[in-house]
């Protein structure tokens, strides 16, 4: 009976062993996946990156959200809660000119169709709660009169004549286009509430989008607006047509004329922000209100690379400073980005040698990469793709990749193997993690064997 037990023990000991070291090899490989397949973008303390670049700012006007990504790939260059819910106040309205572009591009009107102003419009022009241009009844106004009023000094009037225009005058089958535009473009975290950014309730009854509760603003997240800005961006590159004015002038020539400046202090040229001009910024849109504070969509083309970056809020609404320091952590950002990393040529049409077989790229490959970085290439279906690239801003972006082919009578035993089974490369670290996790594993299993024997 003694014998029975004990020989029972034993093998109960070594069937929990055997249990607890699969478990560990399981979790111990576990996290070299994330950090090969998922690795996050880089962070930091933007104060103190700030300060070290001569920034006078405090932790008090920290903003509470951030992220820059290339305006190429979408690749996320700095993140610091990008996925915090914010208000994004006026940028809102750059949801509102992505549609208006859409339908100039689908043939429904042009920039150079006119809206008939109503007494509505007028009224709505007076209102000194919300960010205006003047709007007189009867007039006839360019749409791009109105999207300048729009982009430029905030115009809140002008932002719901062209939601109009497009829905065909009803304000909320507007602001449905925009929340299903948002779900399109993968901006998971976004609701809108109105055309603008103001709540309804700040429009004295003047603006009520059907469906929509009055008292709410819009919500979104440091993410979702570099995806919407990217997308602006490279489908309607002429908003910047409108965003890169420091200074702009609408209704030239006619007794309606009206000049304004921009608030994006961070474009060179600005009178009162003269002293926060970074070259190379050319848009987008700033945006503050009491409950999201100061925000601020920029993006900058500078040494032959794009960036966006999204800046949410900063200091407090009733600080009048913080309107300004805004700009002091975008261009400490662009600082950062613009010293850690550049535009790359990774690849020339024509041969080359990639993972040991001879390959003829169709197409250059060039990536916003970290200065001095070492590319890495898969291959998968017909494609050559980045493998070390980092993080993309949204999961409907697609990996950065050109097409290739490759002789068959060139490919060695090696590189067809590769070829034909095509794998991700993985760090060296990680390689060395898992040898040496599976030569344990293997001794310890030995003496758990000869363990049971005795």
């Amino acid at each position: 009976m003694a014998l029975y037990a004990q020989k029972y023990y034993k093998g109960d000991v070594l069937k929990k062993f055997i249990y607890l070291l699969l478990f560990t090899c399981l979790f111990l490989s576990w996290p070299t996946k994330i950090l090969a397949d998922d690795t996050l973008g880089p962070t930091g303390d933007l104060v103190k990156i700030a300060q070290d670049l001569g920034y006078q700012v405090t932790e008090h006007y920290k903003p509470k959200s951030s992220i820059v990504i290339d305006a190429k790939d979408g690749q996320i260059l700095w993140q610091d809660n990008p996925d915090e819910i914010r208000n994004p106040a006026s940028m809102s309205k750059l949801m509102t000119m992505y549609l208006v572009f859409e339908a100039i591009n689908q043939g429904k009107f042009s920039m150079e169709s006119t809206v008939t102003a109503s007494k509505l419009d007028q009224d709505i022009s007076k209102l000194y709660a919300v960010s205006n241009a003047s709007i007189v009844a009867g007039v006839d106004y360019p749409v791009k009169e109105l999207a300048t009023m729009t982009l430029v000094p905030s115009s809140n009037v002008s932002t719901i004549m062209l939601g109009n225009l497009v829905a065909e005058g009803d304000s909320g089958k507007f602001v449905d286009l925009m929340n299903a535009k948002a779900e399109e473009i993968g901006m998971a975290n976004t609701h809108f509430n109105n055309a603008g950014g103001a709540e309804a309730i700040a429009f004295s009854g003047l603006y009520n989008p059907e469906g929509y509760d009055p008292y709410k603003g819009n919500a979104t997240t440091a993410r979702d607006f570099a995806i919407l800005a990217y997308h602006i961006l490279k489908e309607y590159p002429q908003v910047l047509d409108f965003t890169s004015q420091a200074l702009a002038t609408t209704m030239k020539g006619t007794p309606y004329e009206d000049s304004f400046e921009n608030y994006n202090y961070s474009l060179p040229g600005t009178k009162t922000g003269a002293a926060y001009g970074y070259v190379g910024v050319d848009g987008l849109k700033t945006g503050s209100s009491p409950e999201g504070a100061y925000n601020y969509t920029a993006t900058c083309n500078k040494d032959g690379m794009r960036v966006i970056e999204i800046i949410m809020g900063v200091g407090d609404w009733d600080d009048e400073p913080s309107e300004f320091i805004r700009h002091l952590f975008g261009n400490a950002l662009l600082d950062k980005i613009y010293a850690d990393y550049a535009m790359t040529p990774l690849l020339s049409p024509g041969e080359s040698i990639i993972n040991d077989q001879k390959i003829t790229v169709n197409q250059e490959l060039r990536a916003v990469t970290k200065k001095e970085a070492k590319p890495s290439f898969k291959t998968e279906n017909n494609q050559l793709i980045l493998s070390n690239a980092l993080p993309l801003v949204g999961k409907n972006f697609s990996p950065i990749a050109t097409t290739y082919s490759k002789p068959k009578s060139n490919l060695t035993k090696k590189s067809y193997q590769a070829a034909k089974e095509p794998v991700a490369k993985t760090s060296n670290l990680s390689l060395y993690l898992l040898a040496g996790l599976l030569a344990i594993s293997l001794l310890l299993i030995l003496l758990a064997c000869l363990l049971f024997k005795l």
